[in-house]
């Protein structure tokens, strides 16, 4: 069975002009990767015109909630009691958005209610992961 998890979330792109600019995105968790959370932005909001997913730790995601968390990519940071900060890092640019606490915990509370920390299967996961790497070789 594979159970995902899908919320819609606002945040709030921070431009280099520290202007803030609304910004739809879908936070999803799934089972088949139980390791990983997902935030799905629509085409409107991406340079290209298309649709972009980032994925990252779960665990990273909580990390952040708390104080500053990810030293890669993907980098998660609270900003005040009711902000946590996202900042996706590409070789063409960099985005910096602003996500509700309370939004991120729940979503956080319904994936681990579905998958608790720790009960994550991850001999699974490391298979599928490493089948999709190498394209089912």
């Amino acid at each position: 069975m594979d159970t995902s998890i899908r919320q819609p979330a606002r945040a709030r792109l921070i431009t280099a002009e520290d202007r803030e600019v609304p910004v739809s995105a879908t936070l999803r968790y799934t089972v088949r990767d139980p390791l990983a959370v997902f935030v799905d932005f629509p085409p409107e909001v991406a340079l290209d015109g298309e649709g972009v997913t980032w994925t990252f730790a779960r665990s990273l995601l909580d990390a952040g909630l708390a104080a500053p968390a990810g030293d890669g990519d993907v980098r998660v940071r609270p900003c005040g009691a009711s902000c946590t900060l996202l900042e996706f890092r590409a070789p063409h640019g960099v985005a910096l958005l602003g996500f509700g606490t309370g939004a991120l915990r729940r979503f956080l509370r319904r994936s681990y209610a579905v998958v608790a920390a720790g009960e994550e299967d991850v001999v699974t996961a490391v298979e599928r992961g490493l089948g999709t790497l190498f394209g089912g070789v």
